[in-house]
């Protein structure tokens, strides 16, 4: 008898551990949380204030346009294990929904504990004034949902994932606010030296290739004063160009920034012919080299600027 109920016990142990379940009093509390962000600064982010008590993916690349993410069924297994999702918000990463619809995951509906949107006491820029439609082109009828490229808002997007963390681990609350703690202080250095770096370029004026850089510009002092797109997402006509360079060249425009995933080619051309010059940006974590993490992507944007404007 004791032998049978040995070997049903082993059985039962062996399924548990195939499903990922703890087995051992305490094994729970001792398990990280998994968490998925939609885009890489989220997850980098969030392992900042989960610190070794989270394992985060992300399901998309920082070389990636985050409005144009095709859901796949690898998105919906990572999901269907995760205890919470960290999404944007704002329509960013509106796809995510049809991804979390498909992993039957309760815990990160909407509504649910483990779903943490970063936009919550956001002051959202762009904000259209009338109604949107498709003539308008990509308009978000939210506002710009690029916030996370301002490092001065990242106390208030930690704190919702400090928030949204604790809410499906209360009991590890005070290591997320400590490790939260310790990375602003970080974060608070850094910005007084990018700050000082970005004072003598600041009133610069810029085109942009798609309006993703309104939050980092607004937060040091640049003007963002044309786009290469004639609307957001609507490829530019001949005279859109011709118009956009004529008024680089009046106005001295140094500087076209451009996203790893956009028409590098044609940011060059209309650099070219205006006498300056497409920095390829990170627009998020992993973007392109050295971008490694929310500070290092950060780091990579002012520096770049500084030394373009100049």
């Amino acid at each position: 008898m004791r032998t049978r109920t040995l070997a049903r016990l082993g059985v039962v142990i062996a399924i548990l551990l195939a499903a990922g379940a703890p087995f051992a009093p305490g094994a729970q509390a001792a398990r990280k949380l998994r968490v998925v962000a939609t885009i890489p600064d989220l997850k980098s982010l969030t392992e900042a204030v989960g610190g070794d008590l989270v394992e985060v993916e992300s399901l998309t690349r920082g070389t990636q346009n985050f409005h144009e993410a095709e859901v796949r069924p690898s998105m919906m297994l990572k999901l269907r294990r995760a205890d919470a999702v960290v999404e944007n918000g704002l329509d960013l990463d509106a796809w995510a929904d049809v991804a979390i619809e498909g992993a039957n995951n309760p815990e990160i509906i909407r509504g649910g504990r483990g779903r943490i949107e970063i936009s919550k006491g956001i002051e959202v820029l762009e904000v259209p004034s009338a109604r949107v439609d498709r003539s308008m082109g990509d308009v978000h009828p939210r506002g710009n949902p690029h916030f996370s490229l301002d490092p001065g808002l990242a106390p208030a997007i930690t704190q919702n994932i400090v928030d949204g963390l604790a809410r499906v681990a209360p009991e590890s609350r005070a290591v997320f606010e400590q490790n939260r703690t310790a990375f602003l202080a970080q974060l608070a250095q850094r910005m007084a030296e990018w700050t000082k770096t970005m004072e003598p370029v600041r009133g610069s004026k810029v085109v942009v290739f798609h309006p993703d850089f309104i939050y980092l510009l607004t937060r040091f002092g640049l003007v963002q004063a044309g786009t290469v797109e004639d609307r957001p997402g609507i490829p530019p006509s001949p005279q859109h160009l011709v118009n956009l360079i004529r008024q680089m060249k009046e106005e001295k425009i140094k500087v076209i920034l451009v996203e790893p995933w956009n028409d590098i080619k044609l940011a060059n051309r209309v650099a070219e012919e205006a006498g300056a010059k497409a920095l390829v940006m990170a627009t998020a974590v992993g973007a392109v080299k050295g971008a490694d993490n929310y500070i290092t992507a950060i780091d990579y944007n002012i520096t770049a600027l500084a030394k373009a404007l100049r």
